[in-house]
């Protein structure tokens, strides 16, 4: 079934006013969400709602009016960013294959490279563990072959260059201090008696082999990691940690609160409303300390 002919079968199932009224508000939002639907992956979002027609057409109504006819229509952060955000999201929470595949196309379509997509993967070792990347570099894996077989040419990008691995609690300490130039002192206060090897594997793996990596921008890998952590749920003072660094680098708070709105899709509203809490008391705090800006 053609997207417009799956468009004209929403429509059929929609209420009569919605049908008949083209100003329709509900309409607007259906068109909307389908037009940006086809610019991240019409195909695979097609075969989504297809999937649902005959058990929940309502799920997939709601999908391409709410998710993408109300969110990813908002402009404050750009298609590319929310699809590495939603990668990161999506790879942290580990029980949605399908899904990471569709985001893992949306992301390579809308500008992220293979490279860049590998290391939104990779960096969620930090935070999700290994299975999860794992299972995410797989997942990758499997969309590349797939895309080659339909004849994509995706662009490779940059690897990360080539670094001296002798002193990586060295490389470690700067890239957490250019994040926040107090952390290190607060990591060590915190643990260096009761858990040195914490703070050496936190500095050496963390940050000397994952963080200080170039080929993703230091942008990108804190709207990653804010978003895998506010879908974790389980980490508010890393979470809180990562919002004033991303706060640190240029990051706005209207682009915190926009990853916190998508965030409803991937990993429903209590997620999103501890993330904008979190983001709240981030706030507060820098007011108060106007050292922490």
């Amino acid at each position: 079934m053609k997207l417009p002919v799956l468009i004209a079968f929403i429509a059929c199932s929609l209420p009569a006013g919605a049908q008949t009224n083209p100003e329709n508000m509900e309409s607007q939002r259906y068109k909307r969400g389908w037009e940006k639907l086809k610019e991240i992956d019409g195909e695979a979002g097609e075969q989504v709602i297809l999937s649902l027609a005959d058990i929940s057409p309502d799920l997939g109504k709601f999908i391409v009016a709410y998710a993408f006819g109300d969110i990813y229509t908002r402009e404050t952060l750009d298609l590319k960013t929310k699809e590495i955000a939603v990668v990161a999201i999506l790879t942290a929470m580990g029980t949605a294959q399908p899904q990471l595949k569709v985001h893992i196309n949306g992301a390579l379509n809308t500008g992220s490279t293979i490279s860049e997509v590998k290391e939104v993967i990779l960096q969620m070792s930090v935070y999700s563990g290994f299975p999860s990347t794992i299972n995410g570099m797989n997942t990758l894996k499997e969309v590349l072959e797939e895309r080659r077989h339909r004849g994509i040419q995706d662009e490779i990008g940059n690897p990360p260059s080539e670094t001296d691995n002798a002193d990586r609690l060295t490389k470690g300490t700067q890239a957490l201090s250019a994040l926040d130039s107090l952390q290190v002192e607060r990591l060590k206060n915190a643990y260096a008696n009761f858990s040195p090897e914490l703070v050496q594997f936190t500095l050496e793996y963390g940050y000397g082999d994952i963080f200080s990596r170039d080929n993703l921008s230091k942008k990108y890998r804190q709207i990653a990691t804010i978003s895998a952590l506010t879908a974790m749920g389980t980490a508010k003072p890393q979470l809180k940690f990562h919002i004033h660094a991303a706060l640190n680098i240029g990051i706005t708070t209207e682009e915190i609160k926009e990853i916190m709105l998508l965030m409803t899709i991937y990993a429903g509203f209590p997620a999103a409303i501890n993330g904008t809490n979190a983001l709240k008391e981030v706030m507060d705090e820098r007011e108060e300390e106007p050292h922490l800006n």
